[in-house]
């Protein structure tokens, strides 16, 4: 019994001192990065850059993995001790190719934040016949993660940290349909593909933490231009509370409508924040370990921002993590 209640006691606020309106920079202040090796995906746009730029300003060294490098580079042009590297998602030759090629540098890695993902929208399988987010938002980073085990052991101590979202709370896991062969609505496969993001930390960290790895899983926020879908329109923006009536951006932490600089904060903090240093398998939300909420209906969308204040149960269940770490190596075994 105790084994499955550990989620209960872990997702326990530590009063970290931060806040929903802290940025990056300001959860980073009096930490020296220097030496210290980061994979960001996707840190060349949106959260990720803004993630990207402040772990340099620290003194970190980042290699962004990127669909687009030439694009990555134009973006990244200022930033301090930043690399890029190809890396597609959707691509198992392209991750393997990209683990493969950093573990040969012989660098350990720190610092792994699977930060890019794709929202909602229409229905899009991969090669494999794998529904788009799932295999994005979830397997490629868990394959990429496998991938750069050795250099994440080499480093004696490491971070990894899932970027998720307060969407998890829309799907639990669809064990017996998780690529959506009927039934498809896009913004259930996007809480599918955030609720595998929590799992998967939570799994990481049982099994590698003796190996001095932690696994973390973070909801951002809303950053508007950064985390929402294209295909949702102004007119459903202002709706939810997102947009002004002049079509401006609402900024307004406590409701989770941030800067980017804002909402890339929580990703920094669970990569750097001594206070985590012995605990991990854990979500976090607003600079800080979130609750656990009761168990509740599904949330809807599309009438306002998702504001429940912690993580659902069903995201951080270790049975429900297990299988999850099982399913997804099952899907990737023809591959590998």
């Amino acid at each position: 019994m105790a084994q499955n209640t550990t989620h209960l006691t872990r997702q326990r606020p530590l009063g970290s001192g931060f806040t929903a309106a802290s940025t990056a920079d300001e959860v980073l202040r009096g930490i020296d990065l220097s030496g210290t090796n980061v994979v960001v995906t996707g840190g060349h746009v949106g959260l990720g850059l803004e993630t990207t730029r402040a772990l340099s300003r620290a003194g970190a060294s980042v290699t962004v993995g990127s669909r687009d490098p030439d694009r990555a580079a134009s973006s990244l042009t200022c930033v301090e001790r930043v690399e890029i590297a190809r890396l597609d998602l959707l691509d198992p030759t392209s991750i393997d190719a990209f683990a493969t090629r950093y573990v040969a540098s012989d660098r350990p890695l720190h610092i792994l934040v699977n930060n890019a993902g794709v929202m909602g929208g229409d229905l899009v399988r991969d090669a494999r016949g794998y529904e788009s987010q799932f295999a994005t938002n979830h397997l490629g980073h868990f394959q990429l993660t496998r991938g750069l085990l050795p250099a994440l052991r080499a480093a004696h101590g490491a971070r990894v940290v899932n970027v998720s979202s307060g969407g998890h709370q829309l799907s639990d896991i669809r064990w017996d349909d998780p690529h959506f062969t009927t039934g498809y609505e896009g913004m259930l496969a996007y809480g599918q593909s955030k609720t595998a993001n929590v799992l998967f930390a939570v799994e990481l960290d049982r099994r590698w933490a003796d190996d001095g790895i932690r696994g973390y899983a973070v909801h951002p926020g809303i950053a508007f231009g950064t985390a929402l879908g294209p295909w949702i329109t102004d007119d459903e923006l202002r709706a939810m509370g997102i947009l002004d009536d002049a079509g401006q951006p609402i900024i307004d932490p406590d409701r989770e409508l941030k800067t980017p600089h804002q909402a890339a904060s929580t990703s920094v903090f669970a990569a750097t924040n001594p206070r985590l240093a012995d605990v991990g398998g854990v979500y976090l939300k607003d600079n800080d370990i979130a609750p656990l909420n009761d168990p509740t209906p599904p949330v809807a969308f599309g009438t306002e921002p998702i504001t429940l204040p912690g993580v659902a149960p069903h995201a951080v269940d270790p049975a429900s993590a297990r299988r999850l770490w099982d399913l997804s190596t099952r899907l990737l075994q023809p591959l590998r």
